[in-house]
């Protein structure tokens, strides 16, 4: 089902930019529940889970009789199949269990991001009509459970599991998860250990609700961040994640002697889906190395627990490799795993192959509402391909890339939408059928808004997003083109390039440049870096040295937040007297 080199240079070249996936190994037409459970009993006794900042450990068996309680705890609070289960947590065994123990018994399980505030709390909550909120007390400055008081104040004279409030109507079970040692309650709030304690494992429910359950019910709710209007609720099933997991697994090669490293958020398909299921389908170990991103404690881990993967967007490999510690951990255990999660700077990625041992690290592609893989690579994917394209669409899914004005397909090396179809797209956005339609046709291709090429070997390259291209003086500029290039300078750390409105060219060309520590560079040096190399009108005109990018938690750069900020600097700049 991978792509050999021999069937890379014998596969006739495509002559439109669509390709279908392999369909020799079949998809997986069982609930998330029913498949684990098969994977148990093929190996009761092998390590499932390591959480390292919590000191656990979980064997398959473990796991599957702790979440088995979990699942019969929540139907104790009086849920049905189909109820939506909150969870507000940053990465930890229990995540684990809530994920495993919903889809056991057709709860679907909502995940809210950590750094989501009071309003964005409240909007989540209402919009999908959460019955049970699982959530931390705290996390370094965030206090959760203040945020809640503070949206329901009933929660102080409650009783654990009977909450009325008037603004979260839906809401009845709060729980906070607590960890051993902590004496003092919570009022209005359940323990996480005390609702874990009142389940039975052997539940009779358990089994009775699984048969009545399908692979294409929905099991999950994820919000995906808009830069305008609300999150919309991506809504997905078992089908879907289940057999994305799988796949994307099988590209890495993964076997029950793989253990991988998670440092990626759970709330995130990144951490869920790429790191739960792709362990889970394959019998592997998870490893979490902290509960939120640490360069330290990820090269710590992997040393510790002899990982063979280690999952990571780019900002995360980049504070790895150039951490000060870097050189005293022995990471040569590592094998695979994957970078993904914004656009894969190709220098960063030969480094890691390299002063990370991840040979066979792969590139992945795509986004919440499909799943979210629909290209990667391989382990055995050339070594070109790798470090320059998103590899190739994967198994049961087709892609193409569209003209967004007509439509029509476009030929390879052609920069058009990238359009998805087939088992991973979405059961749709949660009560939004209006906001469905506009993102899948009625043929049932997603429309992505990410403009990508196809190579006459189906090879898939992202050349940004529809928004961020930059048409300058009437020439289309895709920033990405200008990142790669830039991140060649032996001086620059990191990059990020978006396009500002000028009243000449319509448009400009704007840097926002990460040094490396302990280096100087200059405007000139960069301009002088690019003269004679890149077209002229591929000079970025502003150029800003910075510390960090603003980015969402799970690493996606938040362009239209650079955006925003230059447009502001330029206005009090004009505004200055001369």
């Amino acid at each position: 089902m991978t792509t050999s080199l021999t069937d890379f240079l014998t596969k006739p070249a495509l002559t439109r930019s669509f390709s279908s996936g392999a369909t020799t190994v079949p998809l997986i037409e069982q609930t998330l529940g029913a498949f684990f459970d098969a994977m148990v009993e093929r190996q009761p006794d092998h390590e499932a889970l390591v959480s390292a900042h919590q000191r656990q450990r979980y064997t398959y068996r473990e796991l599957q009789r702790a979440s088995n309680q979990l699942a019969s705890a929540l139907l104790g609070v009086g849920l049905q199949p189909g109820a939506r289960v909150g969870i507000w947590s940053h990465n930890n065994a229990q995540w684990l269990l809530m994920q495993l123990a919903t889809a056991k018994v057709g709860l679907i399980l909502v995940n809210i991001n950590p750094a989501y505030r009071v309003a964005e709390l409240d909007y989540a909550l209402n919009k999908v009509g959460c019955k049970v909120l699982v959530t931390m007390a705290r996390f370094k400055t965030s206090d959760y459970v203040g945020m809640l008081r503070e949206l329901a104040p009933e929660l102080n004279n409650a009783q654990p599991g009977a909450l009325q409030s008037a603004r979260l109507p839906h809401l009845r079970t709060v729980v906070w998860l607590d960890e051993p040692g902590q004496a003092d309650d919570v009022p209005g709030l359940m323990r996480f250990s005390s609702l874990l304690a009142a389940g039975d494992p052997t539940d009779p429910r358990i089994g009775t609700v699984a048969k009545l359950l399908h692979p294409k019910d929905p099991i999950n709710i994820q919000f995906t961040s808009g830069t305008t209007g609300f999150p919309k609720g991506a809504t997905l099933t078992h089908r879907n994640i289940l057999n994305n997991g799988f796949f994307i697994g099988e590209a890495m090669k993964l076997t029950p002697a793989d253990r991988l490293c998670i440092p990626v958020p759970l709330y995130h398909c990144f951490g869920m889906v790429l790191g739960n299921l792709a362990c889970l389908t394959h019998g592997a170990t998870i490893v979490y190395p902290n509960d939120g991103f640490d360069a330290l404690s990820v090269l710590q881990t992997v040393q510790d627990e002899k990982c063979t993967g280690l999952h990571g967007v780019p900002t995360m490999f980049i504070a790895e490799l150039d951490h000060p510690r870097f050189s005293e951990f022995d990471l040569s255990s590592l094998r695979t795993g994957i970078m993904a999660g914004s656009p894969c700077p190709t220098e960063i990625m030969k480094r890691v192959m390299r002063d990370m041992h991840l040979s066979e690290i792969t590139i992945a592609y795509g986004m919440t509402e499909t799943s979210p893989v629909s290209c990667q690579s391989t382990t055995t994917t050339p070594l070109e391909k790798r470090v320059a394209t998103v590899g190739l669409v994967q198994p049961h899914l087709e892609v193409k890339m569209i003209d967004p004005v007509t439509g029509d397909i476009v030929a390879p090396e052609v920069s058009g939408e990238l359009c998805t179809r087939g088992y991973s797209v979405m059961h749709g956005y949660w009560e939004d059928p209006s906001r469905t339609n506009e993102a899948i046709d009625a043929e049932g291709w997603m429309h992505t808004g990410d403009l990508a090429t196809m190579d006459a070997q189906g090879y898939v390259s992202i050349v940004g997003r529809i928004k961020d291209m930059v048409i300058r003086g009437g020439e289309n500029i895709y920033p990405r083109e200008i990142e790669e290039f830039l991140y060649r300078h032996p001086q620059i750390q990191d990059v990020q390039v978006v396009g500002i409105p000028d009243a000449k060219f319509g448009e400009e060309l704007c840097a926002w440049v990460i040094v490396k520590p302990g280096q100087t560079l200059s405007e000139d040096d960069i301009k002088a870096f690019c003269k004679g190399q890149i077209a002229h009108y591929k000079v970025p005109r502003y150029i800003r040295f910075v510390s960090a990018f603003p980015m969402t938690v799970t690493g996606k750069i938040q362009k239209f937040k650079i955006r925003e900020e230059m447009k502001l600097q330029l206005a009090q700049q004009q505004d200055k007297p001369a």
